[in-house]
């Protein structure tokens, strides 16, 4: 059993992530998809009642477990999270004066988080649950 300050700490954090994804429902600038599913990646540690509820809810629970079953993330988010970064970062990038080392660490934190939004699979692949081989059997050299 977990000590009970680790469990509160993931509770916490579950909840902040859970509020802020919520805010970004109504919020076109805040991402939705990622605070959840670092929600229920908290309350999966510490609440295994609101872990469920999430996994339960229509709008975010096949999403959820499409992302902790088989780790795909839908075509269609990608495309939109990768919009409203490009359109996010863009403006600041191109139209306001600040330090070129700052503009440079944001234009590379958007790029490792496109390389890796777009590294993962779109679709379910049953031979991806975790813990099972992804082929049938292992090639042998010949």
């Amino acid at each position: 059993m977990k000590p009970r300050i680790v469990r509160a700490l993931y509770w916490g954090g579950g909840m902040v992530a859970l509020s802020l994804g919520a805010i970004g429902v109504v919020l076109p600038l805040l991402p939705t998809t990622p605070f959840v599913i670092l929600a229920a990646f908290c309350f999966s540690r510490s609440s295994e009642r609101l872990h469920l509820w999430l996994l339960n809810q229509r709008l975010f629970g096949p999403l959820i477990r499409d992302w902790e079953t088989y780790g795909v993330i839908p075509l269609r988010i990608k495309c939109l999270s990768t919009t409203l970064m490009l359109a996010l970062v863009s403006y600041p990038l191109l139209f306001r004066e600040f330090d070129w080392r700052l503009k440079g660490l944001a234009a590379a934190s958007v790029l490792f988080a496109l390389v890796y939004v777009w590294s993962r699979p779109s679709v379910r692949d049953e031979r991806r649950r975790k813990g099972l081989p992804t082929s049938e059997s292992p090639r042998s050299g010949g």
